[in-house]
């Protein structure tokens, strides 16, 4: 009698057992690539999201300013296209990258029909691109996003890269994963009705690549600064592909930061403080960034680490586009106690160690982690922030 065919998939194995008492080594490794598409219409931007779905569902998330201006047309433009969507809306704001608006959203999720294989579709800013692919991260042990970056922060950095977080009241990403985009789409069209503010919030991210690595991509700039927060699409169409291929080849040499010491955190040791002790709301985080390139510059310039002139030429460029680099430009008081005491709740969430990136040149950092205290509040009294106990010069 022949024996008739399995109902399913037959897997067999024969695992071979150790002898005597040795170390058993778990290995896992994981390699993710994924595209990085830059587009000028919404038409074009559906187009590739259909694409990129292939025919899986979507969950839209999304934040309430966000909605109003594109939600439908995305929504709507996907459901013609034949892909269930569902979409879900948090209020606008560094608020929403919370805790809270996270288990709400995998309680949306969890009551729908979403499932392993299916695709979370992050439609906003930076807060949204973390706060979503976050909430991905967690769901069902991690299911594949999309980002849909709306702000030109997003677009040039928040994005990109697989880091995805909420903040904590102490500090900012606090809680947090890596989890990698199944692809990113930035369409310029949404740049139309950014803010020249957020504009400039977003160019800062684009200015520390050009410090930290590419002298060219500080050449052009320099000379078109003018151009991209007058929202020329060229320009903005050069700075945004740019800035993919610098901080993916940054992301690349070590995309699980096993090693801090990352010259993509410019501006960032003071910055994340920064946005911590403002209230994650009045400070907008290119803005914090730029006030931390600014005192981390003036700290290398200190060390003699970075000439005069190019500390000139950066705090220069940073207040011709319009942000801050001194206490009076920032939209709210700060206190200096506090951002000192900030930085120190970061030095221990670090195990003692708080690396600073001071430039040396266009292209070249130095990762220090012997900034020593005194040596901060120089270059904060220095950017006009006030602090109770004088500084030892």
């Amino acid at each position: 009698m022949t024996a008739s065919a399995p109902p399913g998939l037959v897997v067999r194995d024969a695992v071979p057992l150790p002898t005597g008492a040795t170390v058993v080594i778990a290995v896992a490794a994981r390699r993710d690539a994924y595209p990085i598409h830059v587009v000028r219409d919404l038409d074009q931007l559906l187009a590739l999201l259909v694409h990129e779905l292939d025919g899986a569902r979507a969950a839209l998330v999304t934040d309430e300013t966000v909605e109003s201006l594109y939600g439908s047309a995305v929504l709507n433009g996907l459901r013609r296209a034949g892909v269930e969507t569902i979409a879900r809306s948090v209020p606008a704001g560094e608020a929403s990258k919370s805790l809270r608006r996270a288990v709400e959203l995998w309680d949306w999720l969890a009551r729908s029909e979403i499932g392993r294989r299916d695709v979370v579709i992050t439609l906003g800013g930076g807060v949204i691109n973390d706060l979503g692919g976050w909430v991905a991260s967690g769901f069902m042990r991690g299911v594949p996003y999309i980002n849909v970056p709306t702000t030109l922060l997003a677009q040039v950095d928040g994005a990109l890269g697989g880091k995805v977080a909420v903040n904590h009241p102490l500090a900012k990403n606090l809680l947090g994963a890596f989890h990698q985009p199944a692809a990113v789409i930035s369409n310029l069209g949404f740049l139309a009705s950014t803010q020249t503010r957020h504009l400039a919030a977003g160019l800062a991210e684009a200015i520390k690549k050009a410090v930290i690595a590419s002298p060219e991509y500080w050449r052009f700039i320099e000379d078109a600064a003018m151009r991209i927060l007058g929202r020329d699409p060229d320009a903005l169409e050069h700075l945004v592909r740019a800035a993919a291929v610098i901080k993916t080849e940054l992301v690349r040499r070590d995309p699980y930061e096993a090693d801090l010491r990352r010259p993509l955190n410019f501006g960032h040791t003071i910055g994340h403080p920064l946005e911590t002790v403002t209230g994650y709301g009045p400070l907008l985080h290119g803005e914090a960034v730029a006030f931390g390139m600014a005192v981390e510059s003036r700290i290398a310039a200190r060390r003699g680490l970075l000439d005069e002139e190019l500390l000139e030429r950066i705090v220069g460029l940073l207040q011709r586009c319009g942000l801050p680099t001194r206490a009076r430009e920032l939209p709210v008081p700060v206190d200096g106690e506090q951002l000192v005491g900030a930085l120190e709740k970061v030095r221990l969430i670090r195990a003692g160690s708080l690396r600073y990136v001071l430039p040396c040149g266009l292209g070249e950092t130095v990762i220090a982690d012997s900034v020593t205290d005194e040596e901060v509040r120089i270059a904060l009294r220095a950017s006009g922030i006030p602090l109770a106990r004088p500084v030892i010069r």
